[in-house]
C-alpha cells in the first residue's frame, strides 16, 4: 500500500542521497497510524521518514497536542520531526478553509526547506465519503465529487482505501495513544455533522457499503475529470488569443464548437489566469449565455475581478445576419474600452 504510493520516490536521488519523506502528522489516530507504518518501512532504509506538525492555535491546549504529536512521532524513530505554529487568518474564507490554507502552505515551506520527495497525508476512506457528500451538498462538479486525489505533486494518500478503524486498530497494535480532535465532533463544522450524524445515518438506512460505494464513485469521477481537463487545456492553448494589456480573447465561434463541458472549463482556464478563483457553474452559465446573442454584450463578473463580454469582430452587419467576434476576459486592472467593471467584491 505505501510502497505503491511512495512508487519512484523510493529511488535514490542522482546524488546518491536515500530520499526524504515526510508524514503531515495531527496526532491522530488516521494521521499517526501512517506515521508507524513509515516508520517500519524506513527500516528497509529504502527512505528517510520525518514529520511536520502543524499547530494550528485554534483551540485552548493545541501547542500541548502539537508536541505531544510530535513526541509520539520521535518515539517511532522519524527524524527530523518539526512543529510549526501558523497564523489562521480570517480573509473570507470559513475556519476550515482558512486553516486548509495555511496547513498546506506550512507544508509547503517545510517540504522545501528539507528537499523532501514526497509529503503524506492520512486521509482514510471515510474522509474520502465525507468530502463526497460536502460536495454533492454543494452542488459541485466533477472534480469536487472525484475527491481528494491519491496523489497531488508532493502530496501522497496512501490510506484513502483504508477504514478509520483500521486506523484506530494499527495505533492499537503500536501502542500509541492518538489525539482526538474535538472539533471532529463539533456540530458548528460541516463536516463534523457528515461525519457524526449524516454518514451513519445512510450506512443506517443504505448499508453499511455506502461509504465505500461513495469513495468508488470518486475514484471514477477522478478518471473522467483528469480526461475532461485534459481535453480543456489542449482546446483552451488552441483557442486562447493574447490581447494585450492582460486581456485574453476567445473566439466565439472557437467555443460554440465544443461541447458545454469543455466550454465552460475553457472560460473558466481564462479566468483563472487572469487570476480569479474558480468561477461558479451560475457564473460561468452566465458568460457562456453571451454566444446566444440576445440581449447585453456584458460585462459579467467571473469573480477575483475579472470579467467577460463580448466583441463583434468586423464591420457591422444587418440584423438577424450571423456574426462571430470573440469573448474579452480581463481583470479590473485591464479593462477593455467602453466596460464599465464594476468594483464590488464578487460573492460566490
Amino acid at each position: 500500500m505505501l510502497e505503491a504510493s511512495l512508487g519512484d520516490v523510493l529511488r535514490a536521488d542522482a546524488g546518491g542521497r536515500t530520499p526524504l519523506v515526510l508524514v503531515a502528522c495531527s496526532g491522530g489516530p488516521d494521521s499517526l497510524a501512517l506515521a508507524a507504518v513509515a516508520a517500519y518501512f524506513a527500516q528497509t532504509d529504502r527512505c528517510r521518514v520525518g514529520a511536520v506538525v502543524v499547530d494550528h492555535g485554534l483551540q485552548e491546549g493545541s501547542a500541548r497536542a502539537a508536541e505531544g504529536a510530535a513526541a509520539a512521532a520521535r518515539g517511532l524513530g522519524l527524524d527530523p520531526v518539526e512543529v510549526r505554529r501558523v497564523e489562521v487568518r480570517k480573509d473570507g474564507m470559513g475556519p476550515e478553509a482558512s486553516a486548509r490554507s495555511a496547513r498546506y502552505a506550512a507544508l509547503d515551506d517545510v517540504a522545501a526547506r528539507l528537499d523532501a520527495s514526497a509529503v503524506l497525508l492520512g486521509h482514510t476512506l471515510d474522509d474520502q465519503a465525507e468530502q463526497v457528500l460536502l460536495g454533492l451538498a454543494r452542488g459541485s462538479g466533477t472534480r469536487s465529487l472525484a475527491g481528494m486525489p491519491p496523489r497531488r505533486g508532493l502530496y501522497l494518500r496512501p490510506f484513502l482505501d483504508l477504514r478509520r478503524q483500521e486506523t484506530e486498530a494499527i495505533c492499537a497494535f503500536y501502542g500509541l495513544e492518538p489525539w482526538h480532535d474535538p472539533t471532529n465532533q463539533d456540530p458548528a463544522f460541516a463536516r463534523s455533522r457528515v461525519r457524526v450524524e449524516v454518514l451513519p445515518f445512510l450506512e443506517d438506512q443504505l448499508g453499511p457499503g455506502i461509504a465505500r460505494a461513495l469513495a468508488r464513485s470518486a475514484q471514477i469521477l477522478g478518471q473522467d475529470a483528469d480526461l475532461l481537463e485534459r481535453l480543456s487545456a489542449e482546446s483552451y492553448r488552441s483557442l486562447r488569443i493574447d490581447g494585450g494589456d492582460g486581456t485574453l480573447l476567445l473566439p466565439e465561434d472557437g467555443l460554440l464548437a465544443l461541447p458545454a463541458a469543455l466550454r465552460q472549463r475553457v472560460l473558466a482556464l481564462a479566468a483563472l489566469e487572469l487570476g480569479a478563483y474558480q468561477p461558479s457553474f451560475e457564473r460561468l452559465r452566465a458568460a457562456e449565455s453571451l454566444l446566444d446573442r440576445k440581449g447585453s454584450a456584458g460585462p459579467v463578473q467571473l469573480g477575483g475581478k475579472v470579467s467577460v463580454h463580448r466583441q463583434v469582430r468586423g464591420r457591422a452587419v444587418l440584423q438577424g445576419e450571423a456574426s462571430y467576434g470573440n469573448l474579452v476576459l480581463s481583470s479590473n486592472r485591464s479593462n477593455g474600452p467602453g466596460v464599465k467593471q464594476s468594483h464590488r467584491p464578487t460573492q460566490e
